[in-house]
């Protein structure tokens, strides 16, 4: 049976003479070999500073806390200790299995056939909730009269991300399960965080993961957490996103600010961000984006399809559904799908199956004009040009319509782009 932290709190502990030495205060916990934190102190309460007892000297938390011997000896804490009640108990943590923030009731920890004792679940259900009131066993046979029995929601420790700023443990597998997890999903948890926990949470992912996360949080909280970061890592984390999304992020921030990002971030990244802070917010070049694959004019089928495989730009546009056919001076000739490009024989010209005279916008069209196009012609993406013709970007359909659409309809729409 599973021993609940919640009914160690505020226990007295004994010695091996039977002499009381004080009462538990908290637990204290480090990550251990086999995956599960394991004790490493109990801390009583002292009038000062709790005094910490060693782990091997403890013989038994259940049903009382006893040591094993009368010697008072302390523990001395190395600093990489989660302490339970202070930075566990009652906080938020991410159910990564579940995809969702919950908050912790209570602990689990059990003892091994050696002795020790492992942290290995947290619980979030209404049963540990009555648990720590003192009415588990009252309620749960109040419900079991009615056929029902109390929810008991505990989420394996390996499958727990801590998020307090000033936990010791990120947990080992955090990083790589969090990575499992939709940066969707991702972003709706920091969403219900206070400020402090969501930046922390953010912190733990890699700078794509983060990137993706950060473009589906709330605009208004895209600029905070972005501000709260170091220069460097905010600027790095600026050059994986896309170059629409980081220039609406920059936006918001003070001028000064954003001069230091830019200057911060990489050439050509910055050059393109820049390059689209100098439109209105609200028209087709303030919401385009750069990142579009193009192939020469003149090819074929076959000759157009091994070039978009070695293209760098080819490789930076994640959605590669039009392909946009320039001159060497960079003007719009026209444009082809993907799918027509596959389907055609190679020997084909691009020309042939292209289509000649697209709909265009120019960078200073009003984004609502944007979107009427968009939806009268069914399109994914619109291209961006200017009077000569040459290409600066694309509009895609979810930047063109986001103004206009409740954010819960948006993340039911798929996500070509």
């Amino acid at each position: 049976m599973p021993i609940h932290f919640s009914q160690l709190l505020g226990k007295p502990v004994w010695d091996a003479q039977g002499r009381k030495l004080g009462r538990c205060q908290d637990l204290l916990f480090a990550e251990g070999r086999r995956g599960f934190p394991i004790l490493r102190a109990v801390a009583l309460k002292r009038r000062v500073h709790p005094f910490l007892i060693p782990a091997e000297d403890i013989a038994h938390l259940q049903p009382s806390i006893i040591l094993r011997t009368s010697e008072e000896r302390e523990y001395s804490p190395s600093g990489d200790e989660l302490w339970l009640r202070e930075q566990v108990l009652d906080r938020q943590i991410v159910d990564i299995e579940g995809r969702r923030l919950v908050r912790a009731n209570d602990l689990q920890i059990i003892r091994n056939g050696e002795g020790r004792f492992y942290l290995v679940g947290v619980e979030t259900g209404t049963r540990s909730l009555l648990r720590r009131m003192g009415l588990e066993a009252i309620s749960t046979g109040l419900l079991a009269l009615a056929g029902r029995r109390p929810s008991a929601k505990v989420i394996p420790w390996q499958d727990v991300a801590s998020v307090p700023a000033d936990a010791p443990i990120r947990l080992r597998v955090a990083r790589e399960k969090l990575r499992e997890i939709d940066p969707v999903d991702i972003a709706d948890i920091i969403s219900d965080m206070d400020r402090s926990s969501g930046q922390s949470l953010l912190e733990t992912l890699d700078t794509e993961t983060a990137a993706d996360t950060i473009q589906e949080v709330h605009p208004e909280m895209q600029a905070a957490l972005i501000s709260a970061m170091e220069p460097e890592k905010a600027a790095d984390l600026l050059e994986e996103m896309d170059p629409d999304a980081a220039a609406d992020v920059l936006a918001d921030l003070p001028a000064e600010d954003r001069a230091n990002l830019l200057a911060l971030m990489e050439r050509p990244e910055a050059a393109d961000v820049q390059k689209l802070l100098e439109y209105p917010e609200d028209t087709a070049g303030g919401i385009m984006t750069t990142e579009y694959s193009v192939i020469p004019v003149g090819l074929t089928a076959g000759e157009a399809l091994e070039y978009l495989r070695q293209s760098p730009r080819a490789q930076e546009d994640e959605a590669l559904y039009y392909v946009h056919v320039v001159d060497e001076a960079g003007r719009l000739q026209g444009i082809v799908s993907l799918r027509d490009l596959v389907m055609a024989d190679p020997r084909v010209p691009v020309r042939e199956i292209m289509v000649e005279r697209p709909i265009t916008v120019d960078p200073l069209t009003p984004q609502r004009a944007v979107a009427r196009l968009v939806a009268r012609y069914n399109l994914l993406a619109v291209p961006v040009v200017d009077q000569d013709r040459v290409l600066h970007g694309i509009v895609t359909v979810d930047d063109a319509i986001d103004p206009f659409i409740p954010t819960a309809w948006k993340k039911r729409l798929p996500r070509f782009y």
